[in-house]
């Protein structure tokens, strides 16, 4: 297999990606695979480039293997924006060879890009591999934990 190729997803990718979140998703408990939701989502997302960014890898054939996306907010307590990273997920014939980190160094940049100081996300405290894999990469656990409602 050939190097894959990291860039920014367009429109034409949203059926691979929601196919991508279907496998995501239905390993956390939080979430639940919503084709008409996710399409919504990521029509948004890639909508906003300033605001946003899905990162993508692709395979010699141009199709995609894997994603991540990373959208701004303004932190108050660095006085700058930050990044929240989201909807990691490879293909898993592509696993382990590296590519996640590409795809997270690649959005991390892009976040760095614009100014960001910090980046956070959320992993399932039930995923084991998932959690060890961000300790591996360096992401540090903070002592908040994430709550949500519905509006």
């Amino acid at each position: 297999m050939s190097q894959p190729r990291i860039d920014d997803a367009t429109e034409a990718d949203i059926p691979a990606l929601v196919g991508l979140l279907a496998e995501l998703f239905s390993i956390e408990k939080d979430f639940r695979p919503d084709t008409e939701k996710q399409i919504r989502g990521l029509d948004m997302l890639i909508g906003c480039p300033q605001q946003g960014v899905i990162k993508v890898a692709r395979d010699e054939n141009g199709q995609v293997i894997g994603m991540v996306s990373a959208q701004l907010v303004i932190s108050t307590a660095q006085g700058a924006p930050s990044a929240w990273v989201e909807d990691m997920v490879v293909s898993p014939a592509w696993r382990t060879q590296g590519l996640g980190r590409t795809l997270l160094d690649s959005a991390l940049q892009w976040a760095s890009d614009k100014g960001a100081t910090r980046a956070q996300l959320l992993v399932d405290i039930e995923n084991i591999p998932a959690v060890g894999y961000y300790r591996h990469l360096g992401w540090e656990s903070t002592q908040l934990q994430a709550r949500r409602i519905f509006l």
